[in-house]
């Protein structure tokens, strides 16, 4: 079939070309529809359930909302996990599914299980799913802020003028703002003016509810006419609340402004917000899954200006805080960066080769040409353009030309050997072609399928791990399944009509060649001679190589480069809002001082949209740096340094990485110890003693412990004995004390887009431990105060509850300073194995050395079986075990160098060291196998026999295509080497080291040890071959 491809492309030649100029018309039009993200789709599907309940302390939180909603949740169809916490007035639930499984059903499936849990939740509460939302989490932030406008005025702007012009656009999820205060009427009422008065807080909320609410008066039928009548009442004037009637007696009217203060307040808020110091509303942005983050970027950009020419005064609102979107055009601009230059160097190094540009054109023409076909593979399966598939291109850059340049090499020499055979030679040049690209074709195509074999754990890869290795497969594969294609059709073509009309085609070869051909016959003779030394040598070097390799330090991932960090300063739990506040502002004037901090953006506590339980005591910084000389470990331990003199415990880290870890562990750090048992206090006593313990391991930093404590709590405990004397129910009074002490909205008013609650409250003088017990309760009996029947009590309570999988737990959790990660672990698993547990109490350590430890066994079972897959193959092809071991030979050789260059370029080992070295399986195999089919050839169709002068004579002209091919694929790989750790090179720099390394190994002991091990061991196949061979009536090229 491939022989009748190469004949056909000749005998259609016009017809080729013009389908490779659509490939590359299409292709380039599909490059610029195709959308762009800085990764693949990393998203786990995962379902939130957000319930505000609101005044609720986290016990009753816990009790009557959490626990019936993951009781619910638990059993599902491909739930792997159920985490919740319960805080103040919110529990927020994480149901987390299968890789496999698809959001949208996971929704449905959630849907359906919280229709059956809504009546066991407290009146007024319910349960609502979280938007689905992007791992990659906010792309943007932008600081509102402002010299003389009030918080509220700024926060009305934010939530009612620019928020909703941002969800106006396409891909983006959800905009949550942070700061400033939400408008609300606010009542509060006397006690003492209303027991003057005697009006009870039901005619008060009575009155209220109501309030600046119009109604319909249906139609009415006047003069041949329609009138539809309207009901108006609606008012937003503070003093027509104030005015509302809550009594009439003896003629006399009773106003709520009688009784009660009425006047604009802001919401109780859990969070606020700052910017450079200052002030300010931050609105994040979040995208959807798989959303264009650099279109919605630009859109957003193009309205802010807009936005701001309808701000008034000195209100600020082009100010981005934080843009995802530099990090991902930065990343990419390098990746693009890295091909072109590998672009340039595999043409400098086939020049050097070919010395003529028509075979060096014929063998570049392959990488647009496979490139292309690529990007249109990508459209097809709807894949983007991120680090990870331009990073598959850039590998296989080097070895998209290898089909083309073994082709083009083929057909020289041969054009070169008819041009002198004269007339002895009586085919057509199309004839020489054709032959000449259909006697390396098997090669071709052995090494090629190898290349497919060796991809094929990438793609039994499950979790992170998989979702972002995978693309790159795909990327590596198609990419090199396309040059193939293109060695076959475009490569033949371009080749009848350039090489033959050349002046003196193959009659002489390049200095570079003669002077590489002279060296290699010299060597190969030395080493024919000394077989044992030969081959011991290599076998020393490769054990040497793997023990080398398990001393290896051993990482997930290499860090990445963001250009932004993320601070996260947690204070003591039990804190005000305000004093919070005011130590976040010290923090940022603090880490403004770092030289390379261009702007700092604050967070505290909790957006009222946000799917994080943060307390008032958290905030998190967002730092924008800009480069400079000092490396990012320095910067780093600047920011630690200069944030020490908080009274607070600081973590480091950046914005994906910290999203990366919470998915993976549902703590935003890189190892996380979790403690499972039923007794909050002795869990923190487990926690405490677990920390303790974890100091002295070294290369921990960042270490603490999840900031569940007891805060300071006000209880009203109600006497059933005493109520009964007054004729209450005990219920009575605590919804009572719910309307007047948490608040109650009870009424909205609406001011054309714009909505305010009316909240009936009281006062927080009228709320402190003495005032409460003397408020007066309206009972049969008539006015009580509430310490008649009941008693307040100061006291304590935990902060938040954490729970996982049906039970609470509490994290002791820490980063890494960048050494050993599984050094580390087992220091950490050693600690917890001398600790003692309770019964019922047990561990968990969770992270992401998790994933590297899975993907790492089921990438290392994989291997295996894919090299068994390519001994199968190459023993299909050779009918001889020993002749595929020979090839296979080619894989150790490459470990010795991979190993090596991990070592000089102190890189640890990976999950992308891991894919360099699966990568390298593949290529390294090719050389072995191109040497072995051409000495077949030559005794098959040459009229050589088996001897040294063969094997010297085919190693010799398979020599050029050999090392041009090896050094096109390695050199290619240098600019992703050098700058290692900038944007978008981090997770691709490993992965180019090793097949770098590799590729040198294998390719100068190949040259030697191949040629040995054929002269020892492959008399008998090559003869049990050749003599298969001259049975069939057509002999086939190897």
């Amino acid at each position: 079939m491939f022989n009748a491809i190469v004949r056909g492309s000749l005998a259609n030649r016009l017809f080729v070309l013009i389908g490779a100029a659509v490939i590359v018309v299409y292709g380039l039009l599909t490059l610029r529809s195709l959308p762009v993200d800085v990764f693949p789709d990393l998203n786990r599907p995962t379902v939130t359930l957000i319930t505000e309940a609101e005044g609720l302390a986290p016990e009753e939180v816990e009790l009557l909302v959490t626990f019936p909603v993951e009781t619910a949740m638990n059993g599902m169809p491909g739930v792997t996990r159920v985490r919740s916490v319960s805080g103040v007035g919110l529990s927020i639930v994480y149901i987390e599914f299968d890789w496999s499984t698809e959001i949208y059903r996971a929704r449905q499936q959630v849907s359906e299980r919280l229709q059956l849990v809504r009546e066991q939740l407290p009146t007024n509460v319910s349960a609502q799913m979280g938007p689905i939302s992007s791992i990659m989490g906010e792309i943007m932030l932008i600081a509102m802020s402002s010299d003389d406008a009030r918080p509220m005025e700024l926060r009305e702007l934010a939530d009612f003028t620019v928020r909703p012009q941002l969800l106006t656009v396409a891909g983006v999820s959800q905009v949550i703002p942070i700061g400033g205060e939400v408008r609300q009427y606010r009542v509060i009422p006397d006690p003492r003016k209303m027991a003057t008065l005697d009006v009870g807080f039901d005619a008060i909320e009575k009155a209220i509810q109501k309030f600046g609410s119009n109604t319909g008066g249906g139609f009415v039928d006047l003069k041949d006419r329609e009138y539809l009548i309207r009901n108006i009442a609606r008012t937003t004037k503070i003093e027509d609340l104030g005015n509302l009637v809550v009594a009439y007696r003896d003629g006399q009217v009773i106003s709520l402004g009688q009784v009660a203060k009425v006047d604009y307040a802001a919401r109780t808020k859990r969070g606020d917000a700052g910017f450079n110091g200052k002030p300010a509303v931050i609105l994040a942005v979040q995208k959807q899954p798989n959303a264009d983050t650099v279109t919605i970027t630009k859109q957003i950009e193009a309205m802010l200006p807009e936005l701001q020419r309808v701000m008034p005064g000195s209100i600020h609102v082009t100010d981005i805080q934080f843009r995802q979107a530099t990090f991902i055009e930065t990343s990419i601009a390098n990746v693009k960066r890295v091909m072109i230059e590998a672009l340039v160097v595999v043409a400098i190094v086939l020049f050097a080769f070919l010395l003529n540009w028509q075979t060096t054109a014929i063998s570049l023409i392959a990488i647009p040409l496979s490139v292309l076909t690529t990007v249109i593979v990508f459209q097809v399966l709807g894949l983007s353009i991120n680090t990870m598939t331009l990073g598959g291109l850039a590998i296989a850059i080097g070895a998209l030309v290898d089909d083309a340049v073994v082709d083009v090499e083929n057909i020289y020499r041969r054009l070169g050997q008819h041009r002198a055979a004269g007339d002895r030679d009586k085919r057509r040049i199309i004839d020489v072609v054709a032959a000449a690209s259909i006697e390396v074709r098997s090669g071709i195509l052995y090494a090629t399928a190898i290349i497919v074999l060796v991809f094929l754990p990438l793609f039994a890869l499950s979790g992170i791990e998989g979702r972002l290795f995978t693309p790159l497969g795909i990327a590596f594969i198609v990419s090199i399944l396309a040059s193939m294609l293109v060695s076959m059709t475009v490569t033949p073509v371009l080749a009848y009509w350039l090489l033959p009309g050349m002046a003196q085609p193959a009659e002489h070869e390049t200095f570079v060649v003669r002077a590489l051909k002279n060296v290699q016959k010299r060597g190969l003779a030395w080493c024919l001679d000394r077989p044992a030394f030969v081959i011991g040598l290599p076998s020393v070097a490769v054990i040497a190589a793997i023990y080398a390799g398990t001393l290896l330090p051993r990482t997930f991932l290499p860090s990445f480069n963001e250009g932004t960090v993320l601070v996260s300063l947690i204070l003591q739990p039990g804190i005000s809002l305000m004093e919070s506040d005011r130590i976040g502002r010290l923090a940022e004037k603090l880490v403004a001082e770092v030289p390379e901090v261009k702007s700092v953006g604050r967070r505290t506590g909790r957006a009222e949209l946000d799917e994080h339980a943060e307390g008032v005591h958290s905030s998190e910084l967002d730092l924008d740096l800009k480069p400079t000389s000092r490396s990012r470990e320095a910067v780093l331990a600047d920011i630690r340094n200069r944030l020490a003199v908080l009274p607070a415990s600081i973590s480091v880290g950046q914005p994906i990485s910290h999203r990366l870890d919470h998915m993976l562990s549902g703590v935003r750090a890189q190892i996380a110890l979790k403690i499972y048992g039923d007794d909050y206090d002795t869990l923190r006593s487990l926690a405490a003693q677990l920390e303790t313990r974890l100091k002295g391991v070294r290369g921990i930093t960042d270490l603490q412990t999840e900031k569940q404590v007891r805060i300071p709590q006000l209880q009203v405990r109600v006497d059933y004995d005493k109520a009964k004397r007054y004729g209450l129910n005990p219920n009575d009074i605590t919804s009572a004390l719910e309307t007047l002490s948490n608040g109650r909205v009870v009424s909205q008013i609406v001011d054309q887009s714009k909505r305010f609650d009316v909240v009936l409250r009281l006062s927080d003088e009228d709320r402190s431990t003495r005032a409460l017990g003397e408020m007066l309760l309206e009972s049969p009996a008539g006015r009580i105060p509430l310490n008649a029947v009941a008693e307040v009590v100061e006291t304590d309570g935990p902060n938040q509850i954490l729970r996982e999988n049906g039970r609470r737990r509490i994290a002791v959790f820490a980063n890494t300073d960048g050494s050993d990660l599984a050094r580390i672990v087992d220091d950490i698993r050693r600690e917890v194995a001398a600790a003692k547990f309770p019964q019922g109490y047990f561990t968990s350590l969770e992270g992401q050395f998790q994933a590297r430890e899975e993907a790492s066994q089921l990438i290392a079972v994989l291997s295996l079986v894919s090299l068994a897959l390519i001994f199968v193959v190459l023993y299909t092809r050779y009918q001889s075990g020993v002749l595929a071991l020979i090839i296979m030979g080619n894989v150790p050789l490459a470990l010795i160098g991979s190993v090596a260059a991990l070592w000089i370029a102190g890189q640890p080992f990976s999950v992308a060291s891991a894919i360099g070295f699966i990568t390298l399986a593949g290529i390294a195999t090719r050389n072995g196998i191109l040497k072995i089919s051409h000495y077949i050839n030559l005794v098959l169709f040459e009229g050589e026999t088996f001897g040294r002068k063969m094997i010297i004579r085919g190693t010799l002209e398979r020599l050029t295509p050999v090392l041009m091919t090896s050094l096109a694929a390695s050199i290619a790989l240098l600019p992703l080497m050098i700058g290692a750790d900038e944007p978008g090179k981090e997770i691709l720099s490993p992965v180019a080291v090793t097949i770098f390394g590799g590729l040198v190994s294998a390719t100068l002991l190949d040259g030697f040890l191949t040629p040995v091990l054929f002269l020892l061991f492959g008399r008998k196949p090559l003869e049990r071959l050749t003599s298969a061979e001259r049975e069939k009536v057509h002999a086939e090229a190897f």
